[in-house]
């Protein structure tokens, strides 16, 4: 198997080249570490609270083609805990490995940067938008959504053709089969960031006026 094709961004051990895992292994480190220097007293909570939403949403799936999908939420993740998304991530990919062998411990490194960096991308392109209205906030949350997704599953195919050029058809498909998730993604996470807005702004780091 190319991927763990029940679980979506898991790719599995033995498929990846070494210099793709050690480079996913140096991204990994890199941006955890920086996620821990930035996880203060306040955003632990919040942490804790999505790493445990990441954990469960993707172990609900949903048959699509070739793949089963399931939510990813990492672009909620990254417009909320910013580099703290790599150590949550991390920690719920690892426990997934510990507990349901999803993906495995060798390709730890590369599947946590293949969600990570797209969250910690929108991050920086649209957590400004948080602050400056209604619309901006929407815009901002559904592009986040979005975009984590698209860029998850392009990195996922890189990898995979990164290592073996014979995997680009397979990658092509996952990428095709996962083009609804993105939309899904989306539309959550807009719903959830206006919502959080208006009743905890706290959960988003926002000041309320």
């Amino acid at each position: 198997m190319l991927l763990s094709w029940r679980h979506y961004m898991h790719i599995s051990e033995g498929v990846l080249s070494p210099p793709v895992l050690a480079l996913g292994g140096v991204i990994t480190v890199a941006g955890t570490a920086m996620g821990l220097k930035h996880l203060d007293g306040e955003k632990i909570m919040t942490t804790a609270l999505l790493t445990s939403t990441f954990f469960v949403a993707s172990l609900i799936h949903v048959p699509v083609g070739p793949a089963n999908v399931h939510l990813i939420l990492s672009g909620l993740m990254g417009i909320t805990l910013g580099w703290a998304c790599f150590p949550a991530i991390l920690t719920a990919l690892f426990l997934q490995v510990l507990f349901f062998q999803y993906g495995g411990f060798t390709v730890l490194g590369v599947n946590t940067a293949n969600m990570a960096v797209p969250a910690i991308i929108c991050y920086l392109l649209f957590r400004p938008l948080l602050t400056s209205g209604k619309k901006g906030q929407k815009v901002a949350a559904f592009a986040s959504g979005f975009i984590a997704v698209l860029l998850g599953t392009l990195f996922m195919a890189g990898s995979l053709f990164a290592s073996d050029q014979q995997f680009f058809n397979t990658a092509k498909l996952v990428c095709i089969a996962h083009i609804p998730l993105m939309f899904i993604e989306g539309i959550i996470t807009m719903f959830a960031v206006t919502f959080l807005a208006k009743v905890q702004p706290e959960f988003l780091q926002l000041k309320t006026k």
